[in-house]
C-alpha cells in the first residue's frame, strides 16, 4: 500500500479528508487499525501462508485499463513524491490549487453527504450538502493483490450461495451465538420459521463487499470481513475513482502520476444491473425495487445514486422506506406478493436492518418478517444475512469447512490463502495467547456497521470479564488475528483544514451475484472501494472525522 516517509518525502497517497461527524452507519470506519508493529513481534498464530495458486484471472471493466509505464518505474516516484522531479513537497499555493479543484469537481458531479450541522440534512434531499470525505490523490496497490482480490469476488459470491442453503451449518454454527445475542438469535428464529414454512428462495440475489488489508509482516493479503448486507459506497466510491483520473489527467505531469493507473470504478452501474436483473427474473412490470432505509441518513445520496441508475438505465422504478413504514404500510397477498404503500415490490434491497439500532422494537421486527415471508427477492435474504456474520467468518475459516461447500481445490487454496487467523473462544491455547500480547488480536462482536471491535489492552479486560462470567458470552465473540498495514504520510483536511497524518488504507471488492434455480446469472467482481483512515485510531476515526474516501493507483 502507501509507504512511509520522512517529513521531507510526501507518499503519493496524499489524502483530503473533508471531514464531517457522520455516523458510524454513514461512512463504515475501517476494521482493523494500527500505526506500527508491536516491539519484539513474534508470530503467534499456528498456521503458515499457503503457496500461490495458479489461476486465471477474469477481469470485470474495473480492471481492465491500459498501463502507461511498466509497472516497475513507477514506485520510486510513489516512494517519495517529487513534484516535477525535485526534492522538494507539494508547495503550499500548488497544494491549495489541487484542493479547490478537487471541491469543485465533487460539488459538480454530485459526491456529497447531508451536513450533520443541519437537523433535516438526514431526511429531506437537497437540503444541507456537503462534499464527501474524500482522498486528493489515490492510494499505490500492487497489481498482484488486486488481481488476487478481483479474482477472490466470483468465488466469495458463490460460496456465500452456497452456506446459505446448509440451514443445518448456520443453526449449528450460530446456536450458542444466539444464547447471547439477541439480534443473532432474532435472526435466527426468523431463520427457523421460514424453514418450518418450507420457504424456498428460488431467485437469490448477493451485493456484498469483501475487505481486504495488506499486512506489512507478512506482506500477506488477508480479508477482515465480509458483508452481505448493505453494502455502502458504491455511488460515491464510484465518483471518487472518476475524480482521482480527473485530477491526475490535469496534474498528472506534475505529479509524476498518470490517470491511466487509476482503475475504472463501475460499481454503481454494476450493482443497478444486478438489481434489474432481479426485477426481470421476478417477472412483473409494474413492480418496483424497494431500499430499505434508515430514518435518518445522511448518506443518502450514495444510494439515490443506484436508484438513479437503476431508473434512467434500466427502466425500473424504486421507492424507498424505513422498517416502521413497511410493517404500517404493507402486506402479503395469498400469492406472496409484497405490497407495500399500494406498490407491489419484486425485489427488496437492504441499506438498513443489519444492526440491533435498526430494530428499536417489534414494529422493525414485523416488518423484517414481513419480507421474509413475501415472493419478493430479498437482497440479502435472511441466509444471505446470516452467512456474514463474524461466526461464519471464523467457522469456515477452520480446517475441511470450506471443503464442505467448494469442490474445486484450487478455488479452495485461494480462498484459504485470504484467511487471517480467526478463533472462536473455546479454544483455551488461543486466548491464553490473546491475554497475554493482546496488541496482537481483534476481539469482534457479531455486529455490523463498525465501532464495534475491540482493541489492545481492552482485549484482556474484556477476556478475563467473559471468562469470570461463564462460557455463554464467550459464544458471542471471536478473535481475529490484527492485520497491520503499512502507513503513509497523508495531508487530511477537516472542515476546510489541512492536517498532516499517517494513514492506513482498506480495499472493499464488490461481488454481485444473481441465480434463478439452477441458472446463475449474474457471478462477477463488480467495482471497489477504497478507504483511508488515520492509522492512529481505531475505530473511531469516521465520527472524529478522519476516514476518507479512496480510489485505488496501480504499481
Amino acid at each position: 500500500m502507501g509507504v512511509g516517509c520522512s517529513n521531507s518525502n510526501l507518499s503519493l497517497s496524499l489524502s483530503l479528508s473533508l471531514s464531517l461527524s457522520l455516523s458510524p452507519s454513514a461512512f463504515p470506519p475501517l476494521k482493523a487499525a494500527t500505526t506500527s508493529r508491536p516491539s519484539r513481534y513474534t508470530n503467534p498464530f499456528p498456521f503458515s501462508p499457503l503457496s500461490s495458486t495458479s489461476l486465471q484471472y477474469h477481469y470485470c471493466p474495473c480492471t481492465s485499463f491500459a498501463m502507461s509505464r511498466a509497472p516497475s518505474s513507477i514506485p520510486s516516484q510513489l516512494a517519495a513524491w517529487k513534484p516535477g522531479g525535485s526534492d522538494e513537497v507539494l508547495s503550499d499555493e500548488f497544494l491549495e490549487k489541487l484542493v479547490s479543484d478537487a471541491l469543485v469537481w465533487s460539488a459538480l458531479h454530485g459526491l456529497v453527504v447531508g451536513d450533520r450541522s443541519n437537523s433535516i440534512s438526514c431526511k429531506v434531499p437537497g437540503v444541507g450538502m456537503v462534499h464527501a470525505p474524500f482522498a486528493l490523490t489515490p492510494t499505490p496497490l500492487p497489481m498482484s493483490y488486486w488481481r488476487q482480490a478481483c479474482e477472490l469476488a466470483p468465488l466469495f459470491n458463490e460460496l456465500v450461495d452456497r452456506v446459505s442453503l446448509d440451514a443445518d451449518f448456520l443453526q449449528n454454527s450460530l446456536s450458542r451465538t444466539k444464547k447471547v445475542d439477541e439480534f443473532t438469535g432474532r435472526l435466527l428464529e426468523i431463520h427457523l420459521q421460514m424453514l418450518s414454512l418450507d420457504k424456498k428462495e428460488e431467485i437469490r440475489l448477493g451485493l456484498h463487499r469483501s475487505d481486504y488489508m495488506v499486512d506489512s509482516e507478512t506482506d500477506m493479503l488477508y480479508q477482515i470481513e465480509l458483508n452481505t448486507i448493505s453494502s455502502s459506497f458504491p455511488g460515491l466510491g464510484s465518483l471518487v475513482a472518476d475524480l482521482h483520473r480527473n485530477v491526475l489527467g490535469h496534474y498528472g505531469q506534475d505529479l509524476g502520476l498518470d490517470s491511466r493507473n487509476v482503475p475504472e470504478n463501475p460499481a454503481v452501474s454494476q450493482f443497478a444491473k444486478a438489481l434489474a436483473n432481479a426485477w426481470s427474473e421476478y417477472n412483473a412490470s409494474s413492480a418496483v425495487v424497494m431500499v430499505v432505509v434508515q430514518g435518518e441518513e445522511r448518506n443518502m445520496y450514495d444510494q439515490y445514486w443506484l436508484s438513479t441508475v437503476l431508473k434512467d438505465k434500466h427502466g425500473v422504478a424504486s421507492i424507498r422506506k424505513t422498517l416502521a413504514e413497511i410493517d404500517a404500510q404493507g402486506h402479503v397477498l395469498p400469492d406472496g406478493t409484497l405490497v407495500v404503500d399500494g406498490h407491489s415490490v419484486s425485489v427488496v434491497y437492504f441499506r438498513a436492518g443489519y444492526t440491533p439500532n435498526d430494530y428499536p422494537s417489534e414494529t422493525e421486527w414485523r416488518a423484517r418478517l414481513l419480507i421474509e415471508s413475501s415472493s419478493a427477492v430479498k437482497c440479502p435474504s435472511i441466509a444471505y444475512h446470516l452467512v456474514g456474520t463474524k461466526k461464519i467468518q471464523q467457522e469456515l475459516a477452520k480446517p475441511d469447512i470450506l471443503e464442505r461447500f467448494v469442490e474445486n481445490k484450487d478455488h479452495v487454496a485461494a480462498l484459504r490463502k485470504c484467511f487471517a487467523g480467526l478463533w472462536s473462544l473455546d479454544n483455551d491455547e488461543i486466548v491464553r495467547t490473546a491475554m497475554d500480547k493482546p496488541e496482537l488480536f481483534v476481539l469482534k462482536p457479531q455486529r455490523e456497521g463498525g465501532g464495534n471491535n475491540i482493541y489492545g489492552t481492552d482485549v484482556r479486560e474484556m477476556l478475563i470479564k467473559l471468562r469470570k462470567e461463564g462460557n455463554d458470552g464467550l459464544a458471542a465473540y471471536i478473535l481475529m488475528q490484527r492485520i497491520f498495514p503499512k502507513d503513509s504520510l497523508s495531508y487530511l483536511i477537516r472542515d476546510g483544514i489541512s492536517h498532516t497524518e499517517k494513514t492506513i488504507s482498506e480495499l472493499g471488492i464488490y461481488g454481485a451475484y444473481l441465480r434463478n434455480k439452477d441458472k446463475v446469472i449474474i457471478n462477477e467482481q463488480s467495482g471497489y472501494l477504497m478507504r483511508t483512515k488515520v492509522s492512529s485510531s481505531n475505530e473511531g476515526g469516521v465520527a472524529a472525522g478522519f476516514a476518507v474516501l479512496d480510489s485505488v493507483y496501480l504499481t
